[in-house]
């Protein structure tokens, strides 16, 4: 399927989602009889957003493309889209032109990301790729997140660390969150929003494919379509060595890295976590 006719499908498909998701109470629209839906109808849909109902079925069975900038926003209030889902829509209906890629390159981490990296020693540091593949950590980085794996693992191209696939199928990993309900849910989130705006990119294809045959969670949080970019917050961990541990986490985009990060995360001054952190760099 060419990266135009599996967006289109994944426009349908995320509004529908979004639909589904959406209450008539929430909406402010009267509801009455049975309904067969566990959301908006499509016709109540339109109607909010001012377009036919004969358009907007085109647009989720994915028959229509090149709708407008106006439809596409009118769409996004109707639906109450917060932020990220809106820019994911739009993506989804705007797909940038992707280059012919005859085989996925393996991504290299930017110089002056691992030369932050590399001088980070007081918080974890680690350089993310745009498909959440480790590309550098630093020691207390790989001491929280990844002790029973090497530290040069970043450093093998082909079999490096990626965090949703560890997540997900590394059981070291699972055990390390506390809240790894939720915290699954978020990377999956952020994903979708990667994917939508790359349909094209088959690296990314295929972890998504590997995910969803062997993790059953994966792919039912994969089917829900929720979105959202993980850009701060607070992790909850039990760490092996040093037991409990909340840390807030923000990362750093490189504007011109091809989706490249740098994830910091922090302990508050004086508190167990911060304690557990000194522990650790030592």
């Amino acid at each position: 399927m060419s990266g135009t006719a599996m967006t289109t499908r994944e426009l349908g498909d995320f509004l529908r989602s979004r639909r589904d998701a959406l209450t008539p109470e929430q909406a402010g629209i009267d509801s009455y009889g049975m309904r067969r839906v566990p959301g908006l109808r499509r016709e109540e849909l339109a109607q909010l957003a001012g377009v036919s109902v004969a358009y907007y079925t085109r647009l989720e069975q994915g028959q229509s493309t090149g709708a407008s900038d106006s439809i596409i926003d009118a769409l996004a209030r109707a639906l109450q889209l917060h932020d990220d889902e809106r820019t994911h829509l739009f993506a989804l209906a705007r797909p940038r032109p992707a280059p012919r890629r005859r085989q996925p390159r393996p991504e290299h981490p930017t110089p002056g990301g691992l030369r932050l990296v590399e001088a980070m020693t007081g918080v974890s540091a680690i350089l993310l790729g745009r498909r959440n593949d480790v590309l550098a950590w630093n020691p207390l980085a790989h001491a929280l997140f990844a002790g029973h794996l090497p530290l040069d693992a970043p450093q093998d191209t082909e079999r490096r660390p990626n965090l949703v696939r560890m997540l997900f199928l590394d059981a070291h990993t699972r055990e390390l969150y506390r809240d790894w309900d939720d915290e699954a849910a978020l990377l999956v989130a952020s994903l979708r929003f990667v994917a939508g705006r790359d349909p094209d990119d088959r690296a990314l294809a295929e972890l998504i494919g590997e995910l969803s045959v062997r993790s059953s969670t994966f792919a039912s949080l994969w089917a829900k379509h929720s979105v959202r970019l993980c850009s701060s917050g607070t992790k909850h961990l039990h760490h092996p060595e040093v037991g409990d541990l909340d840390l807030d986490y923000e990362a750093v985009h490189f504007p011109d890295a091809d989706g490249q990060r740098l994830v910091l995360h922090t302990a508050a001054p004086g508190s167990h976590t911060a304690d557990a952190l000194t522990l650790l760099a030592r």
